[in-house]
């Protein structure tokens, strides 16, 4: 028999493999790497104001992974250097956070499990919170999908068509600001950005259409988030770290075999 709490991690992952795969791949094809990078460590800020407010985790990580984004946006539509402008934002926002969690009083936090996750904590209300928000995001991409790729392909075509393609950024930045609030529970705001790229990125030495592209990093994503438990189970070994490794592995298979090809 499954432990109780073995069945709801491996459920936690399903979840998050239907929000990473979709949101991964476009995160790769419009070189966001970076980006999401930046919002995921912005997201311990999210957790700081939580406790600090008193409110829902979740609600602050969404609203400060948005500010990030958001902000991201508007520096890269002015004209900033990208890599720059990512980079002070996404270690100042995780030092600021990590400061602002130190003079939270009377709130016992557990940084590391906000920052590496802790997947086999997660409980059955939790489970449900992230169902509704994972499955949110491939509805909403589902929605868009042929804005979102459009866009992503040339914006110049994009236009002609009559499609906005800051509006189809908002739509992906929403997305990945959803996407935080959910994994920062089951991998750590220092692993999202892995469970983001890592499987996409295997999932193109298969694919040949986007959406089989997807269709392919899903398979890949579950397959990781279920052998990293089970590394984390029989090897004592932490749970979110043992996603991204297995994730890993499966990338380097994907290399092999393309290389055979």
């Amino acid at each position: 028999m499954i432990d109780d709490f073995l069945l709801r991690a491996g459920l936690a992952v399903i979840a998050l493999s239907l929000a990473t795969a979709p949101l991964g791949c476009f995160v790769i094809w419009r070189r966001m790497a970076y980006f999401g990078d930046a919002t995921a460590h912005a997201a311990i800020l999210g957790v700081a104001i939580s406790f600090g407010f008193n409110l829902s985790i979740g609600i602050g990580v969404v609203a400060v992974a948005l500010g990030m984004a958001l902000s991201v946006t508007a520096l890269s539509n002015r004209g900033h250097a990208m890599d720059g402008a990512l980079g002070a934002l996404s270690h100042s926002a995780l030092a600021l956070g990590l400061v602002a969690i130190s003079f939270v009083r009377n709130v016992r936090i557990d940084v590391e499990a906000y920052l590496f996750g802790d997947i086999l904590a997660v409980s059955q209300s939790d489970l449900w919170v992230i169902w509704a928000g994972a499955l949110a995001v491939p509805v909403l991409i589902l929605w868009r999908w042929q804005n979102l790729l459009t866009s992503t392909l040339n914006t110049e075509i994009a236009r002609a068509s009559g499609i906005n393609p800051n509006r189809e950024q908002l739509v992906l930045t929403l997305a990945l600001a959803i996407v935080v609030a959910l994994a920062i529970k089951i991998v750590g705001a220092l692993l999202i950005s892995a469970m983001l790229l890592i499987p996409p990125s295997a999932a193109r030495n298969f694919a040949r259409t986007p959406a089989g592209m997807v269709a392919v990093a899903l398979v890949l994503s579950v397959l990781a988030g279920l052998g990293g438990l089970w590394l984390s189970f029989s090897a004592d070994t932490p749970a979110g770290p043992s996603i991204v490794v297995a994730a890993a592995a499966l990338f380097l298979l994907t290399q092999m075999f393309r290389r055979k090809g």
